[in-house]
């Protein structure tokens, strides 16, 4: 049940309001500043126009009524009619042009995001589940977006109405517009003591959303392994326990919520009740008038209204704020591999390698490679073997610079690689993993991903170089046969070879190949030997491979282990001196007999 505990483990939850949070958002909502003072103006003039129904009404009942003046009752009538038609098209023409800033809203924020995602080192990726930045690129944008475009809008408009709302009062009957008003230090009070325990619940919502997605996400991804394991119920009585977490936290955030309309409600319901008392009491001396009294009234309704609507946006403004520092807090994660100032484009390569007195480390105190050094000529092949965990990868992750060294250089050519831009770098490099990763699409698309403007001819002589080709051929569309998502459709070895197809297509200047025959049976990987001595001719290779029969033949073998490099030579070099590759071939061989 270990993993149930890891994805129980919230994110950190920040206690005080971070202001820099919302200056960051406005750098969204400058863009569309002016549509959105625009639907603001129109807004103001429908709220205004509204807000002179109650006024209408008290001509009614004090004048029109009592004077029996039908013309002119019909006349009050008629304008309420127009009030009500105006104001109802002004909201409307506000709504549809929020609508559409909201959404551009999210376009922006998601297209940032995602370009910020694509240049986050791998370590970013190596520390956080997956399902745990999905769910910020498409939850939480769609939660904010609202609280970026109308939530202001709406603030500012509610505040004008108040203050219509308070001058309409006020001209209609100023002893009774301050009894409407007594209640507003109550308000405040309350207010002040619910903030702190809403934003606190919507923070622990947004964590345990974060973590039931993250689950749910990774088994998704492991289904197969799940069924193979018969790990259902196990699974079933994890993710029961994420989504009970989710389901009480909810509940407690609703609860914190549900305080603030009954809350505003009871106020508002014991002023006009006031407003009554009040008004009967004056009206009973003859001061004061029914359509006074009820026009106050109507006023007292709207004046506690939008100070409900702004407690409604307060709330959705808490609730949104925990979102919105997981979004910024992305957006503000330290890209930490990227170009330097002063970056320079890197020259066509030749293949000269170089380590020097390279250290590395993972996490602090726990160095990978210590003080590693090394020198590759150009269009040598180099195999580096050892133990798991040794640092093998570790090396070839340092020359493609997806981590900074901790100390020492690695340079391409005698050229710091720190020191040039990456995609120059990176665009000379080959790179084939274990892991082959195959997009959704066809397998031509996948293909083509290592060089977009290559021929159907050069695509198909890349597959048939490293036997593809005769597989895909036999496909029901060929190279356009549609492919699932991560290759569900293909077998890893399949998924290996269309990579290996896409690497060999993008023709590298350093080719490096980490376990990249792993899942290809041996008949295969004896036919597309053929094909690797073709793309390792005239390239410099760095191949880490637990079968060492594929790695006879390369020019210089390298034994790493204890953080650095034990031993380097030849094959026969290594094998006379009966050292640590010697052992680990013999044991090979054993294994084989």
């Amino acid at each position: 049940m270990a993993k149930k505990n890891t994805y129980k483990q919230d994110e950190r939850l920040e206690e005080p309001f971070d202001i820099r949070h919302l200056l960051l958002a406005s750098s969204y909502i400058k863009k569309y500043i002016g549509k959105m003072a625009f639907a603001l103006l129109i807004s103001a003039l429908g709220g205004g126009i509204a807000l002179l129904a109650p006024i209408l009404t008290q001509k009614a009942l004090d004048d029109a009524i009592p004077n029996s003046n039908a013309k002119y009752l019909f006349l009050l009538g008629g304008l309420l009619v127009a009030v009500f038609i105006v104001s109802t098209i002004l909201t409307t023409l506000r709504s549809h042009m929020m609508i559409r800033v909201s959404q551009n809203i999210i376009y922006d924020i998601r297209k940032d995001l995602f370009a910020h995602l694509q240049k986050l080192p791998f370590q970013y990726y190596d520390d956080r589940p997956h399902g745990k930045i999905l769910i910020r690129v498409v939850n939480y944008v769609n939660s904010v977006s609202d609280m970026l475009s109308n939530g202001l809008i709406n603030v500012v408009l509610e505040m004008i109405n108040l203050i219509f709302i308070v001058a309409f009062m006020l001209y209609v009957d100023v002893q009774m517009s301050l009894v409407v008003m007594c209640g507003v230090p109550v308000l405040a009070v309350f207010m002040f003591w619910i903030k702190n325990r809403q934003r606190r619940a919507w923070q622990r919502v947004s964590n345990k959303n974060s973590n039931l997605n993250a689950y749910l996400q990774e088994n998704i991804v492991g289904a197969r392994i799940t069924q193979i394991f018969a790990r259902e119920d196990e699974n079933a009585e994890i993710f029961s326990g994420l989504a009970d977490d989710c389901r009480h936290t909810w509940m407690h955030a609703v609860r914190c919520n549900n305080l603030v309309w009954p809350g505003i409600d009871a106020i508002s319901v014991l002023i006009r009740a006031a407003i009554f008392l009040f008004g009967m009491m004056l009206f009973g001396q003859g001061s004061k008038t029914i359509g006074t009294i009820i026009a106050i009234s109507s006023y007292s309704a709207r004046f506690w209204q939008p100070i409900m609507n702004l407690g409604n946006i307060f709330n959705n403004f808490l609730n949104n704020m925990a979102y919105l520092e997981r979004i910024f807090e992305t957006l503000g994660e330290k890209v930490t591999v990227d170009n330097v100032e002063g970056a320079t484009e890197m020259p066509p390569i030749k293949g000269a390698v170089s380590f020097r007195n390279v250290s590395f480390s993972y996490e602090a105190g726990k160095e990978v490679l210590h003080n590693v050094s090394f020198d590759v000529k150009p269009g040598m092949s180099v195999a580096l073997v050892g133990p798991t965990g040794a640092g093998k990868s570790t090396i070839v992750n340092l020359l493609s610079r997806f981590y900074n060294v901790n100390s020492g250089e690695v340079l391409i050519d005698g050229q710091d690689i720190s020191k040039v831009t990456l995609s120059s770098l990176r665009q000379q490099m080959g790179i084939m993993m274990q892991d082959s990763f195959i997009f959704s699409g066809t397998i031509r698309d996948n293909i083509l991903y290592g060089k977009l403007d290559a021929t159907d001819e050069e695509i198909r002589k890349a597959a048939k170089l490293v036997c593809a080709d005769s597989f895909i051929s036999g496909m029901p569309d060929g190279y356009l046969t549609e492919v699932k998502e991560r290759g569900s459709l293909l077998s890893q070895g399949q998924k290996q070879l269309i990579s290996f197809a896409r690497t060999l297509l993008s023709d590298p200047a350093i080719l490096i190949l980490d376990e990249a025959t792993s899942s290809i049976d041996v008949q295969t990987e004896k036919a597309l030997q053929q094909g690797l001595n073709s793309m390792l001719k005239g390239r410099t290779s760095f191949i880490i491979a637990h079968r060492l029969s594929t790695i006879r033949s390369c020019d210089l073998i390298m034994y790493v282990n204890d953080g650095g490099i034990t031993e380097a030579g030849t094959h026969d070099e290594l094998m006379a001196k009966k050292g640590d590759y010697y052992k680990l071939y013999t044991s090979q061989l054993e294994d084989i007999a």
